[in-house]
């Protein structure tokens, strides 16, 4: 990968990082068709919601790229298939869901015959990919500003290069106040069951040379109650009017943050935005208990146990010190007053 950029487009090869085999192997995707796009998603080779969300544009362009449709209405008609196929996909992460409607959007104003809809579906694709680098770059620069010389940051999950397209979200942030020369360190929570933290993030502090620290999800508590972290910053892929949705484990660290007195930033672009919903109308992904019961596909739980495994929780604004966007850092009460702006559902 080089600067780590997760995904790119190569003349109907959509090529991307296979996440699952991270940090022992880098094996790279070519995907063709929207299908192993959809599936990819689906089976977490691909992951992190701005990510998911170019993904899933590129699937669309893909269709359209290798369509054979004589017609702009046959063209038209397998978008909309793959769209829904995409959206099948995965339930939680806002960003697929957004990416899939923007493109469908540029489709349907786009003038010509299946030759220039097939072009004006790609440069969309090809756009977003672009446009999530840069709002990802310009929340670095702000919130760096909360990031103080010395600091112990703590994450949870993965929200860095491999989640978006290049640069991250929260270690976005972090890489920012790096760059600027501030001596900062990072403890890394593993994130149970599937070790994004183990596997992506403590991969990522190592290859750009930023001190990380790994620990259990269950140390949390322990950790900030000897003062041994001065601040929370995660990612998101959902943040609705009341909380914010992301990786299971990040309202448990929240909670614990206020009750130690340590600030819990979140870090999304505004494609991560749905002021339209609170919490209670987002669908939780619920995935295979597997997860749980196995490691490395080998049992660890006796046969026959059931198990619980959400991918994400529900984080309550209350527990959110601020939102750091690519327009500026939105204090709880600022968030409310978003009105509709590009790219952006509210």
């Amino acid at each position: 990968m080089s600067d780590l950029r997760t995904i790119w487009w190569e003349d109907g090869v959509v090529v991307t990082v296979d996440q699952t085999k991270l940090p022992h192997e880098e094996v790279f995707i070519e995907m063709k068709e929207c299908s192993e796009v959809a599936s990819a998603i689906g089976e977490m080779r691909v992951r992190g919601a701005p990510l998911i969300g170019v993904t899933a544009a590129y699937g669309l362009a893909l269709t359209a790229f290798h369509s054979k449709a004589e017609k702009r209405e046959e063209m038209m008609k397998e978008i909309n298939e793959s769209a829904e196929a995409l959206r099948r996909s995965r339930p939680t992460a806002v960003n697929l869901f957004w990416a899939v409607d923007r493109v469908l959007k540029k489709a349907r104003a786009a003038s010509g015959e299946p030759k220039a809809l097939a072009k004006a579906v790609v440069d969309e694709a090809q756009r977003m990919a672009d446009e999530d680098v840069e709002a990802n770059r310009r929340m670095g620069e702000h919130g760096a500003r909360l990031v103080k010389d010395g600091a112990v940051v703590m994450t949870h999950c993965n929200a860095g290069s491999l989640a978006t397209v290049d640069y991250g979200t929260a270690l976005g942030v972090i890489r920012a106040a790096w760059n600027q020369g501030k001596k900062i360190s990072v403890i890394a929570t593993e994130t149970r069951p599937k070790l994004q933290g183990a596997r992506l993030t403590a991969y990522e502090l190592k290859r750009v040379g930023i001190p990380v620290t790994l620990i259990t999800d269950s140390m949390v508590g322990y950790v900030m109650s000897k003062q041994l972290v001065d601040k929370v910053i995660v990612g998101a892929d959902r943040i609705v009017q009341d909380a914010v949705i992301n990786k299971i484990g990040t309202y448990t660290i929240a909670v614990l943050a206020q009750e130690h007195d340590v600030p819990f930033y979140v870090v999304a672009p505004k494609s991560t935005f749905n002021l339209k919903q609170t919490s209670k109308d987002v669908i939780i992904e619920e995935r295979s208990s597997e997860e749980v019961t196995h490691f490395n596909c080998q049992r660890i739980a006796p046969s026959e146990i059931e198990a619980l495994n959400p991918a994400f929780d529900v984080t309550p604004l209350r527990y959110v010190s601020a939102v750091i966007c690519e327009t500026g850092i939105l204090s709880t009460p600022e968030l409310e007053k978003l009105t509709v702006d590009h790219g952006m559902h509210a």
